[in-house]
């Protein structure tokens, strides 16, 4: 596979990032939060007030302080966001939908670092896109109890992943860089999470591995395995700098989705009902 090279995507992203982290003195930044705030609607309620955000990006990414009631079914999947679900449904073999009237297939997106057969088991299976806006929440959870398996770190272009955009660029979650979990359920059923970046910051971070960086010097595909790393549902497992967005992918047969296309929805909403 060809070496990526960055993009103007990419190095627009890193400055952004940079301004981003940046702690400007307390009367600036208290502007730059409130400014950022109130012109994106962000809902402040479950958070710490804006004066406690020492930069733009500390507000990016803000804890929740609130507990959330998340939905305790063993038998169900719980959203691993708060975002908008932009596309759900079922795949037709290896092909899935970025929007309506955009299709990828799934092999190019997983890229070859996964077993085939593994692939094969989501072959007709089930998908969710979820898109985290600028106001949303941009911390992600377990949406259920799980075991990583494998992470793939694949460099790409950082192309924004709104609705605009979506129904613009083709393939645009193929060439946007990302990360993909290998993922696995008490029952060993196989699902997999993508985590993919977007323009301005481009960072995706993960709590139970901090070798995996985004935006940064990597130009070739990384793996990372697992033996041992299993989570509970709710358990947080890391961040977004800046809003993304989150596909998720089931085997055939596996689960029931349950939310609307192009409806809201928060962390701990139940998302999908496994199939007994």
């Amino acid at each position: 596979m060809s070496i990526f090279k960055p993009t103007v995507t990419n190095i627009v992203s890193k400055i952004f990032g940079k301004i981003a982290n940046f702690k400007f003195f307390f009367p600036i930044q208290y502007v730059i939060n409130f400014t950022y705030v109130k012109s994106m609607k962000v809902d402040l309620s479950e958070f710490d007030t804006i004066d406690s955000y020492k930069s733009l990006n500390k507000l990016f990414t803000r804890e929740l302080k609130v507990k959330r009631d998340i939905d305790k079914n063993e038998n169900s999947f719980i959203s691993p966001c708060d975002s908008l679900i932009t596309e759900l449904g079922d795949m037709f073999i290896s092909r899935t939908m970025q929007i309506k009237g955009f299709y990828y297939k799934i092999d190019e997106l997983l890229t070859n670092k996964f077993e085939d057969k593994k692939i094969y088991k989501i072959y007709n299976g089930s998908f969710i896109n979820f898109y985290l806006s600028p106001k949303d929440y941009h911390r992600y959870h377990c949406p259920v109890d799980m075991q990583i398996l494998k992470a793939v770190h694949v460099p790409g272009v950082l192309y924004p992943v709104n609705l605009k955009y979506l129904n613009k660029v083709l393939d645009l979650f193929i060439k946007n860089e990302r990360v993909i979990l290998e993922c696995k359920t008490k029952r060993n059923q196989l699902f997999f999470m993508v985590f993919v970046g977007a323009l301005n910051v481009g960072k995706i971070k993960f709590n139970f591995d901090d070798r995996i960086s985004t935006n940064s010097v990597k130009k070739n595909i990384t793996t990372y395995t697992y033996g041992d790393t299993h989570l509970k549902k709710g358990d947080e497992l890391g961040r977004f700098e800046m809003g993304s967005t989150i596909v998720m992918f089931f085997e055939k047969d596996m689960v029931e989705l349950t939310p609307k296309k192009m409806k809201k929805v928060k962390f701990g909403d139940m998302i999908a009902k496994i199939k007994s």
